[in-house]
Order: structure tokens, then sequence, then C-alpha cells
């Protein structure tokens, strides 16, 4: 009976951190350039002196749908949208080049172009900075152009280009920040060098790929299976304690 307790026990157990991974999903489906999480288990039996027949769902690190989602347009100069395959290369709290396809911009007042939480956007030669301007554009192939304070309107001058790269998927995994890394074991010499050959698409933002309505029939079907496993641990009991009567009435 314990080994049908031990079953229901850890498929029940499973089943919560998949519905976490989901509602996680739910939360974020209007979030810019989010990227939908799955949760990931294996069966693995149970080590030790007496448990050689036990066996259990070892959840393993939440896999990742790097899929691009839909452009959106906003017609907001600092907004981008990258074009097909790549990633914006971003500076994250650490101090660590990681990687996004979030590109709602924002100019602090020092003229440093980050995103909304703060992270600065990197460029050419480190963090983008933009001197004081009446105008600004990107480009295709995201240059940063402006019209210096006073000069004439026609006038772009060129300032950087934002920095794309464009690693192996299989090199990648999101981080606890939520932003994209290379892999431990993946690990380059130096920094991600630069794609020249990715496009962009200035007043455009990608949108979350979560389909809202495939998470919200996963959560309904996982919460099916978590009641199937709190019976299964039910009925374990109930003919554990059947067992035990029948014992003590001999």
């Amino acid at each position: 009976m314990d080994k049908a307790l031990y079953l229901g026990m850890s498929g029940a157990k499973q089943n919560m951190l998949s519905q976490r991974a989901h509602a996680n999903n739910l939360a974020n489906v209007s979030t810019t350039g989010f990227k939908k999480d799955f949760a990931q288990a294996r069966s693995m039996p149970v080590f030790g002196g007496h448990h050689p027949t036990r066996a259990y769902a070892m959840a393993e690190r939440p896999g990742t749908d790097l899929s691009a989602g839909a452009l959106m347009q906003t017609g907001r100069k600092m907004d981008v949208a990258i074009k097909g395959d790549g990633w914006l290369a971003i500076q994250n709290s650490l101090g660590e080049e990681v990687f996004t396809r979030s590109g709602s911009l924002q100019i602090d007042v020092n003229g440093l172009v980050r995103l909304a939480g703060g992270e600065m956007v990197l460029g050419n030669g480190g963090p983008v900075a933009l001197p004081p301007f009446d105008n600004v554009q990107i480009g295709a192939d995201g240059t940063v152009s402006i019209v210096p304070t006073g000069g004439p309107p026609d006038q772009l001058v060129e300032v950087d280009r934002l920095k794309l790269v464009n690693p192996p998927q299989e090199a990648l995994e999101k981080g606890v920040d939520g932003f994209i890394h290379r892999k431990a074991d993946q690990a380059i010499d130096g920094e991600e060098p630069a794609d020249a050959a990715l496009r962009v698409a200035s007043g455009f933002l990608e949108s979350s790929n979560v389909n809202a309505v495939e998470e919200m029939i996963s959560n309904l079907q996982l919460s099916r299976q978590y009641e199937m496993q709190v019976k299964v641990m039910s009925t374990a009991n109930e003919n554990s304690e059947a067992a035990a009567r029948l014992l003590q009435n001999l």
C-alpha cells in the first residue's frame, strides 16, 4: 500500500509544480517578449536499502519555449521588435550580458538607453548613451541616430548601434531574472559577438508567446490529474486500514 501512497504523493507534487509554471505563464500573457515555461519531470527509482521497488517523479529544470511572439504596432520610436531569430543584448543588475526580446526602450536623465526595469541596453562598445537631441530614430539594422539639439531637422547623426546577437538556441536558458542566459556548459570566451545580419522593426513590440486558452486548458487538466493522485492516496490509505482490520479479526 505504501507504494501507491508514494506514487500518488510524488505525482501530486509534480502536478502542483506544473500548475505553478502555467499560472506564471498566464500572469505574463501581456508581458512583451515573454517566453513561456513548461515543467519537466522524469521517473526515477528511490535509492536506499529498503526501497528497491519505489519510484517517483523527479522535477527537472523548467524548459522554455523560445519561439517568437506576434508583432504589435505601437508607433513609438523607441519600441523595437526583432524580425525573425536573434536577441537584444542588455546588461542585468549583476553586470552580466544577458538577452531579451522585449524592446520597449527608455532614455534616462543621463541619456542611457534602458529597459523599463532599468537594465542597460548594449551597443557596439558598451551601454548605449545618447547626447542631448531633438529627435531620435532607430534603423532596421539597429543603428541609433539622433538630430542633435539645435541642429538641422534633416541632419541625422549616427550615435551607436543596438547589439543584436544570435547564439544557438540549444545554448540558451531562461534565468531566475526572467532574461535569457547562455548555459554554464555553453559559455564562450569574452562577450557574445554581434550579428550584423539581424534586423529590427521600429515602432513595434513583440508580444508574449503564451496562448492563454492553451494555458487554461492545461491548468484544468493538471487539476484533474491532481485530484486523481489525491484519490489514489486516499484509496491506498483506506485499503491499508481495511487490511489492518482483517488481520485484527484473525
